[in-house]
């Protein structure tokens, strides 16, 4: 079972169908959200880890604490080592009613990964993941929006919040098995109940169509000469009047030109060149590379992605993190392999050779994992 069949099933898709259809509330059998972040997995990270700031802050009364409150510095090899957190000042300010927030766990906590992983291609935005541990009847921050849709799903205790929607406020109850999905600019806050309080917020960035517009016009507006305004036009403003409007015209022109389709396609390159890389299991990859035979299992890595876009004799292959190209004449090889979750190197339509070849190469690259 992938991290995503973790909600109800198929978190992939039910987290993406919440987003399109602003559904706000749906409950799924507790164990499944709680294998995703539970309070001793918390316990680990905040004192059985080097865990350091800014992967953990502490808030409380609204306010976010000073670093100074609950890091230590220390040495590494000789060399200094700032932002470390003190597990023991964390634990003290937590028995004081202050908010643990664990930032960023996409990068550092495996099933989170892998869950941030799936969902962005879900999605085809970027997406980041932040924990709150609050303790029994404590409330972090006061009121407030955040600037991105959020999905909230609670992993230990229960958490009262306060969600003001356009009706006025109104009070919902999470528990272990309840996600809720917040719109951007939606205020709220949360109070913990009787017991500790963990839950875990998937924060959804999104790419918006005035960026997409942006970026595709900057290669444009690019192409405008970046000469000096003429003097005197604050007396004679017909000095500008008229250049002005055939630049304009000119830039009117360039855009009819743009290739939408290629503008697009620039977009998703973008995208799936840029994501973080996720190589969980690669030492092993690493090490058993060469000993891949015609039946050795592979599979493909989760969350990584496989679009390929073609380059006339050649075909790039998108990876998330990176890109790669190859010959077009292994199209057909590299289709066999976006197909299929799991497969081995006679599977693909290439002679023998060709086909270890090619599966060394991907797992090298992290698409393929040994299995």
């Amino acid at each position: 079972m992938s991290a995503l069949d973790l909600l109800s099933g198929d978190a992939q898709t039910f987290l993406a169908k919440v987003w399109a259809s602003r559904v706000h509330l749906h409950r799924t059998d507790p164990a499944e959200l709680v294998g995703l972040l539970s309070l001793e997995d918390a316990d680990h990270l905040l004192t059985s880890t080097a865990i350091r700031t800014p992967a953990l802050r502490i808030a409380q009364d609204g306010a976010v604490l000073p670093e100074s409150a609950y890091t230590r510095s220390a040495t590494l090899a000789g060399k200094p080592l700032s932002g470390l957190v003190d597990a023991r000042k964390a634990l003290a300010l937590l028995d004081g009613g202050a908010t643990v927030v664990l930032q960023g766990l996409q990068r550092y906590w495996p099933p989170l990964t892998r869950l941030i992983a799936e969902l962005e291609l879900e999605l085809g935005h970027p997406c980041q993941a932040n924990a709150y541990l609050t303790p029994p009847g404590s409330q972090g921050f006061a009121v407030h929006s955040d600037t991105h849709d959020v999905f909230v799903f609670q992993t230990a205790g229960s958490k009262l919040w306060e969600v003001h929607g356009p009706d006025g406020p109104e009070e919902v109850l999470l528990e272990p098995g309840l996600a809720m999905y917040l719109p951007t600019g939606t205020p709220h806050a949360a109070r913990a109940q009787e017991t500790v309080s963990l839950h875990v917020t998937i924060g959804i960035n999104q790419l918006t169509w005035r960026g997409l517009v942006e970026r595709t016009m900057q290669p444009v507006l690019g192409s405008v000469p970046d000469d000096h305004l003429p003097a005197g036009y604050l007396d004679d403003p017909s000095l500008l009047a008229g250049e002005l409007a055939d630049r304009l015209q000119s830039l009117a022109d360039a855009v009819r030109r743009v290739d939408a389709t290629a503008a697009v396609e620039d977009e998703i390159r973008r995208f799936l060149t840029t994501r973080p890389p996720r190589l969980a299991g690669g030492l092993h990859d690493v090490l058993g590379r060469e000993a891949i035979d015609a039946t050795t299992r592979l599979r493909r890595r989760p969350g990584h992605p496989c679009v390929l876009l073609e380059r006339g004799d050649r075909v790039e292959v998108l990876l998330g993190d990176r890109s790669l190209t190859m010959p077009a004449r292994i199209r057909p090889a590299l289709d066999e392999v976006r197909a299929r979750d799991e497969l081995v190197p006679a599977d693909l339509p290439l002679d023998s050779q060709s086909a270890l070849v090619l599966c060394r190469r991907l797992v090298r690259e992290g698409l393929l994992e040994l299995r």
